[in-house]
């Protein structure tokens, strides 16, 4: 029986299985599906399955950096003592080191870490340690310069918080300041231009609302709108916000004085954005006991 792309699709995503693992079993059993899922189990291939259905929201993030190229990868797990792990660790690590060859993380979990795609080394981890886990996501920059940074660092080079910042010439030691400053404040964009337009205006109307409640004429509400908008602008992009090292200078005046430009940044924190669904501990037992 030939064995289709679709076959081996629905087999993997049945058992978590890695790719070349479920075209050798459904080889192995002409195609019939349900003797290769026993197969994949047989030869202990199909463990991570179980896992899979199970929330990944600690883990690491990981930075490399490599000829003003750097990228920060977010590898997850499901408890924050695997990310403790050294094999997590070393797996975590040669993920980031083969990021720097790719652009993001569909080309990532295809490319080859040790003669696998990193997708089965992933894999292959969560049926050794027994956890779910998963390449989360990865940001890449360019710059003449880039510096990372790792706040709460488990490791060298990985951590809770992974931070880049491209500038326009070296100086390494303003840019770990501005990695830092990044890692801690957590500003939603480089500048007003790179803000997304939809947040901008959402500000605006909340603070049209908010100042419409005082009762002022609306030519006093649209000068109090500036002055709102403003200081909106100081808090959320990077290069007008105060500078964490000296907070009389704006990140952007610091820059200048430091005779650099700050070209972008990246900021990438463990588990960002999931959504946990915490059960009490006898809900915990009472699903346990019913398997």
């Amino acid at each position: 029986m030939a064995i289709t792309a679709s076959m081996v699709k629905e087999l993997r995503d049945t058992t978590g299985a890695g790719m070349m693992d479920a075209k050798k079993a459904l080889t192995e059993t002409a195609g019939d599906m349900e003797a290769a899922v026993d197969w994949l189990r047989t030869k202990g291939l199909a463990k991570a399955a179980k896992k899979s259905g199970r929330t990944a929201a600690e883990g690491l993030v990981a930075v490399a950096v490599e000829q003003g190229t750097a990228v920060a990868v977010e590898v997850n797990s499901e408890t924050d003592f695997v990310g403790k792990n050294a094999e997590f660790q070393s797996m975590v690590k040669g993920i980031a080191d083969v990021a720097l060859t790719v652009d993001n993380v569909e080309a990532l979990n295809a490319a080859d870490m040790g003669g696998k795609p990193v997708s089965e080394v992933v894999t292959d981890k969560i049926a050794t340690i027994g956890e779910n886990m998963s390449v989360r996501r990865m940001a890449k920059l360019s710059g003449a310069s880039v510096v990372s940074y790792v706040h709460n660092a488990a490791a060298p080079g990985m951590g809770k918080i992974g931070v880049l910042v491209a500038l326009s010439a070296d100086n390494d030691a303003f840019g770990k300041q501005v990695a830092m400053h990044v890692a801690a404040v957590n500003p939603a964009s480089l500048s007003e231009a790179d803000l997304d337009p939809s947040v901008v205006e959402k500000e605006r109307q909340v603070q049209i609302d908010i100042a419409r409640e005082s009762g002022k004429p609306e030519a006093v509400i649209e000068k109090m709108i500036v002055g709102r908008m403003k200081k909106f602008m100081s808090e959320v992009t990077l290069l007008n916000q105060d500078f964490v090292v000296n907070p009389d200078l704006t990140v952007g005046k610091a820059a200048e004085e430091a005779g650099v430009e700050i070209l972008g940044f990246v900021r990438l924190e463990v588990g960002e954005g999931i959504e946990v669904v915490k059960e009490d501990f006898a809900a915990e037992v009472a699903k346990a006991v019913k398997g």
